[in-house]
């Protein structure tokens, strides 16, 4: 699934593609907006991604598309 962090002052949200469930994003996204930390996240490769909650202007979380590519035909 992907999940687009919008950062304050920052000119680029940040896009990762994340192997969790959107349940388990949000519940993540409620612990770090509760207890004032950092929201961090890993993407499918294993890489993580740590935001000040502070600094968090939106979360969006979506299921992952497949986007058609070349020529295609509907």
């Amino acid at each position: 699934m992907e999940v687009k962090i919008g950062v304050q002052h920052a000119p680029r949200e940040l896009t990762l593609e994340s192997a969790q469930t959107p349940a388990e994003v949000e519940q993540a996204v409620t612990d770090a907006l509760a207890k004032d930390t950092v929201l961090t996240l890993t993407d499918e490769k294993g890489r993580r991604v740590i935001v000040p909650v502070a600094k968090i202007a939106y979360i969006e979380i979506a299921e992952s598309s497949n986007r058609p590519f070349g020529f295609t035909t509907r």
